[in-house]
């Protein structure tokens, strides 16, 4: 791995936040301080801190790091949910949303694990 740049979870949970961002400009603006800064504090996080694990002295450390992404990723899942029960976002878009999740963190878990089988070696 060169930078965390180059790796694709990284990548595409870029383009995740950018999403969360565009979906949540259309939240009651009463909820500014509420469910719209989670939600962007959350999926910010995700690669933030894959970043910040990659660019640790181990391989312990990294993956602590990707465990507080996948963290993030249940925190957002959950403010997702809720968001579709108080009407902010419709069934649909917060199954694709979930999708997106579900892929993100399916990526994560096989980050992980390859970096504890590489240090086993």
């Amino acid at each position: 791995m060169k930078t965390h740049k180059d790796l694709l979870v990284y990548q595409k949970s870029i383009f995740f936040v950018a999403n969360i961002y565009e979906i949540t400009m259309n939240f009651p603006r009463e909820e500014i301080y509420g469910i719209i800064s989670q939600m962007r504090r959350a999926a910010v996080s995700i690669p933030s801190n894959i970043a910040e694990g990659a660019a640790r002295q181990s391989n312990k450390e990294f993956v602590q790091f990707l465990h507080i992404s996948l963290g993030s990723i249940n925190e957002l899942d959950t403010q997702l949910e809720i968001s579709r029960i108080i009407g902010f976002i419709n069934e649909e878009r917060v199954k694709d949303l979930q999708k997106d999740l579900g892929s993100l963190k399916q990526m994560l878990l096989g980050l992980i694990k390859s970096i504890k089988n590489k240090s086993k070696m």
